[in-house]
């Protein structure tokens, strides 16, 4: 069975944030640092070179493929920041109402900027992320 591309590594989450040129994503990106680690009570970790992922957990499909996971993340990418819930963007418990500007991929929220978006709604989003995976696993 293969395994995932994406693997947690020892790199520093701090450097990597430090390291963002532009001074209002550098801002932004710690600023969504702190309220997932405030909502999940997790450490965060780097998996790959730009994910920043918090928590984990093992996954098991019916396919047979497994693997590990962090419970929920984000990238500070060039255009938006992609913020990894679960995978199901379409699950009844996950509730986009009032979030704001917004594009959802096949497993990412993309938004371009936090101003963008209401922090109070991005908080419970990840909040009932995390705990419909806490229930499936």
């Amino acid at each position: 069975m293969s395994q995932n591309k994406t693997q947690p590594t020892n790199r520093s989450v701090a450097l990597f944030l430090d390291s963002i040129e532009e001074e209002k994503k550098r801002r932004d990106s710690w600023a969504i640092y702190h309220l997932m680690k405030e909502t999940t009570q997790q450490t965060a970790k780097m998996w790959g070179t730009t994910i920043i992922g918090f928590g984990s957990y093992h996954f098991k499909y019916k396919s047979g493929r497994e693997g590990d996971w962090f419970l929920t993340g984000y990238s500070p990418r060039k255009t938006a920041f992609s913020f990894y819930l679960m995978c199901d963007l379409t699950h009844p418990k996950l509730n986009f109402e009032g979030l704001g500007k917004y594009r959802l991929g096949k497993g990412c929220l993309y938004v371009k900027k936090l101003t963008d978006i209401d922090i109070k709604v991005l908080k419970k989003l990840i909040q009932d992320s995390v705990a419909i995976i806490n229930d499936m696993y």
